[in-house]
């Protein structure tokens, strides 16, 4: 499911790389900040990055260690969903963090594909909370896949201050809840501080 591209990113070296204190850990989103289109269950808020790197994976070369959190949520069967929060030690290094990540999202269309599959990108505009936020999508069509051969993205980043949340969304069933993921993404975003 997560099998993507190696990117690598230099955006969150220095001070962030080496971050010398623990930080207390922003809000994060409950079940009920999910849309309620699907039935979420949901896993602890742990330490570290977890995993969900679709169009990511090796990302970012020297991320930040500490202060950097993440929660799965997942349906019984056709969705998951992943929040990530990371406090940097300085704003700057956040703003460089969310911008190169904005631009791997969009950049992940045209990454190399197994045969038979396509890729469509969607840019879904942004949201006014705190210091911003975008959401970006994909939609993959498997044409050698019997079942399950569509699959949807929604990639969520928003930022307040120093500190930058991821909120993704993947789906093999129906069309991506891109309003009801806006909702939560300003949910996420607001609940930081």
């Amino acid at each position: 499911m997560w099998g993507a591209a190696v990117l690598a990113v230099g955006v969150a070296s220095g001070s962030a790389a080496g971050a010398d204190q623990w930080r207390p850990r922003p809000g994060t989103l409950y079940i009920s900040d999910l849309p309620k289109t699907e039935s979420w269950r949901a896993a602890p808020v742990v330490r570290g990055w977890g995993d969900g790197y679709e169009c990511l994976g090796g990302w970012p070369e020297g991320r930040p260690e500490v202060n950097v959190w993440n929660r799965d949520f997942t349906t019984a069967e056709t969705a998951f969903a992943q929040q990530k929060v990371v406090v940097f030690a300085t704003e700057a290094e956040a703003i460089a963090f969310a911008d190169a990540t904005r631009q791997n999202y969009a950049d992940c269309v045209n990454r190399p594909r197994e045969p038979g599959v396509t890729a469509t990108g969607y840019d879904h505009g942004t949201v006014d909370v705190e210091e911003g936020a975008t959401l970006q999508g994909m939609h993959t069509f498997n044409a050698n896949a019997h079942e399950r051969p569509d699959f949807n993205y929604l990639w969520g980043v928003g930022r307040d201050g120093d500190t930058v949340t991821l909120v993704l969304w993947s789906s093999y069933w129906g069309e991506p809840p891109v309003a009801a993921w806006k909702n939560t993404l300003r949910t996420a975003v607001n609940k930081l501080y």
